[in-house]
């Protein structure tokens, strides 16, 4: 048996990727590292694995709480850990909101929660180990997804947001949003590239799930548009980059353990196609700044 962990796991892509990993591998124990148990364990009901499901409380928006999860985690019997998969996200578009520790709230929970979550649990991976980390299309303004492009400063700066006078704009909320999205590529770069492109035998790759109507992506948006995402654009999925998230979630469980994958690291999935990410996502010394303040933050935050 092994354990692969799945953040944001009661529901949409968390809880499809872990559907489909229990379904194609009967060795595969999930841990569902949830905000709400009682909605983890709705979902380990929906699945119908008891036996093969684990649920463990985590708020990325406290890094106490994910120390604590990291905690849990050591010390249950739990069989060997073998994937994470940062999955859990959130978009806030009404307003600039913090986490319980003063940070942007989607660069706190998007990435810096994700970041420490790994970092705490990296010497529990038992090779050939895999992560993945769930970022979006947006990240990319050449692809024109409608969403304005991020906008990467300083680590600092997204973690804690001047003064700017549109810090409460729709706008200037998805624009966090895909800086957000742009970290996690970030991150999953200069973490393969720690861990010596997959020569110690941990991969690291990131994963776009195209856009999924319905998700919960989409709480923070005004009435009528969160109707047409919940109701018109299922009806786009002839398009390629609308997907289900029963799809995304097979794809998503793939990259964790279809054997198609074994040492592939370093990359970015479309889907299950390895394309090209944006420009800004393979400069170093973004990624070296993200890093080190995201190093900084999480000291300070303890």
């Amino acid at each position: 048996m092994k354990t692969a962990i799945i953040t944001g796991a009661s529901t949409g892509l968390g809880l499809e990727c872990a559907r489909a990993l229990l379904r194609a591998d009967a060795s595969w124990h999930v841990v569902l590292a949830v905000r709400d148990p009682a909605r983890g364990a709705a979902a380990v009901e929906l699945l119908g694995e008891h036996e093969r499901c684990t649920v463990i409380e985590v708020d990325l928006a406290s890094l106490r709480s994910v120390h604590a999860f990291v905690g849990h985690v050591r010390g249950a019997e739990l069989p060997p850990l073998h994937a994470i998969v940062c999955n859990a996200g959130v978009q806030v578009i009404s307003g600039t909101q913090r986490t319980v520790d003063g940070f942007e709230m989607m660069f706190g929970v998007n990435h810096l929660g994700h970041f420490v979550l790994v970092q705490g649990l990296l010497d529990q991976l038992t090779p050939p180990g895999r992560i993945v980390v769930v970022s979006s299309g947006t990240h990319d303004p050449s692809k024109h997804t409608g969403m304005p492009g991020p906008r990467y400063t300083s680590a600092a700066d997204l973690a804690y947001p001047p003064a700017d006078g549109d810090g409460s704009s729709a706008e200037a909320g998805r624009r966090r949003y895909t800086t957000s999205k742009l970290c996690n590529v970030l991150f999953g770069y200069e973490l393969d590239r720690r861990l010596d492109h997959g020569a110690r035998g941990i991969t690291v790759n990131v994963f776009d799930p195209g856009l999924m109507p319905g998700s919960g992506l989409a709480r923070d948006y005004p009435p009528l548009q969160r109707l047409a995402w919940r109701y018109a654009l299922p009806a786009l999925r002839f398009l390629p980059q609308v997907r289900s998230a029963r799809t995304s979630g097979a794809h998503l469980a793939a990259l964790v353990a279809h054997p198609r994958f074994d040492g592939v690291t370093g990359q970015y999935f479309d889907g299950r196609k390895s394309i090209r990410s944006s420009a800004d996502s393979y400069d170093r010394d973004m990624a070296l700044d993200l890093w080190r303040a995201s190093e900084q933050l999480a000291v300070h935050a303890a």
